[in-house]
């Protein structure tokens, strides 16, 4: 196992009726004005807005809304939101919503305690934020586990680019998985799919196997029976709870113990999602049995295993049983009603997948290290 150091500042509150049980007396730790961020007002038809604005009135609390945040978050979205909170001396963000709205207030925190440009300081000179204003987060969609991390994906709209900011790292994440019964049900989908796809990026790799990869297939074979589980019964509390823990666990830290990882498929659907704002959990359920195909004999054994312990594969020769590993993701892909190619998507037909390709990050992690020649293949392959 590689050396690693393990922290996790995060305190999770799980569980139906947690916001009204906990948040009141966290609130109590915080300042007065707070900044109350969210998307696309879906909160305020599940009842979910009331019961917040209600706790943060009783808790005398001067509130800021910041709303809009939209599913691919763009840097213009935080600059607005890092001027809010400048603006309202803000000593808390609150986030509610999904992984893109905890990722833009990540940002935020970040932004509205600088005096100069974030993307610049992080990309251009590689520096990191000094100070953030405090993060709780309210998870209402499940699968970015972006709720237990301060890594934050934004859309850079001028620059074309869909890529990484780090922020704040939330103090605290609510996850009531009832929160998500009233959430449309193939975004729950792409959502549990996006935690199966941490999973897999974070187990395909060039290290030894080792005990988060353990961990990690049981995962997977969790997030794979509690998605069957909900296609037959989509209201199932259990199921729910299951695949809300699963997207926080796939990203908190816990597998990545000793890893390199290897998230060439999240990179790749980055840049896509640059060029097309497309749908990141659909995005990614088209590219990775393509990538997977391409790849895998980087590291049979590995593909293997994954096979026989996710899938049931029953192939005693490892390259047999690999490839009937991607059959079965890729069957699952189509059985769970995402998309298998970017047609299906949406794409338009014209878009310029060779810029894509160019403009994608190459990481070291892979079994097969790719060039932007082979990247341009698969996505080609992908149409």
């Amino acid at each position: 196992m590689n050396n690693f150091t393990f922290e996790n500042k995060t305190t999770v509150f799980f569980g139906k009726g947690s916001v009204a049980e906990s948040l009141p007396a966290l609130l109590g730790g915080y300042g007065k004005n707070v900044l109350l961020a969210y998307g696309g007002g879906s909160i305020k038809n599940n009842g979910v807005y009331d019961e917040v604005t209600g706790i943060l009135e009783a808790a005398g609390k001067n509130v800021t809304e910041f709303s809009g945040i939209m599913s691919n978050p763009t840097y213009a979205k935080v600059q607005e939101g890092a001027a809010l909170a400048l603006e309202n001396d803000v000593d808390l963000i609150l986030a509610v919503g999904g992984g893109s709205v905890s990722d833009c207030c990540k940002a935020v925190s970040a932004q509205a305690k600088l005096d100069e440009d974030l993307w610049e300081l992080e990309n251009v000179k590689h520096g990191a934020p000094g100070g953030l204003i405090p993060l709780v987060t309210i998870v209402t969609v499940f699968g970015t586990g972006s709720e237990m991390n301060a890594g934050a994906v934004i859309t850079n709209e001028e620059l074309k680019v869909k890529g990484p900011l780090w922020g704040a790292q939330a103090d605290a994440a609510f996850l009531d998985p009832a929160y998500t019964m009233s959430v449309p049900f193939v975004q729950v989908i792409s959502g549990a799919f996006d935690t199966l796809s941490h999973a897999m990026e974070t187990y395909f790799d060039t290290c030894a196997q080792n005990l988060s990869d353990d961990i990690n297939l049981a995962l997977m074979g969790s997030v794979v029976r509690n998605i069957r589980t909900l296609l037959d019964d989509p209201q199932n509390y259990e199921a729910r709870s299951e695949l809300a823990w699963a997207s926080a666990m796939a990203e908190n830290g816990i597998l990545k113990i000793g890893k390199l990882t290897g998230f060439e498929c999240h990179m790749m659907e980055h840049q896509l999602g640059a060029y097309t704002n497309c749908n990141h959990g659909a995005g990614l359920a088209v590219i990775h049995p393509h990538l997977y195909r391409h790849i895998y004999e980087g590291n049979v054994e590995r593909f293997a295993r994954f096979a026989r312990e996710v899938w049931g594969a029953s192939d005693a020769d490892d390259n047999a049983a690999a490839l009937a590993g991607i059959d079965a993701l890729a069957a699952f892909i189509k059985e769970i009603g995402l998309p298998t190619t970017f047609a299906e998507l949406g794409i338009p037909a014209d878009t310029d997948l060779r810029a894509v390709a160019d403009s994608t990050v190459i990481l070291p992690g892979v079994p097969k290290q790719l060039d932007a020649d082979e990247i341009y293949q698969i996505l080609v392959e992908c149409k």
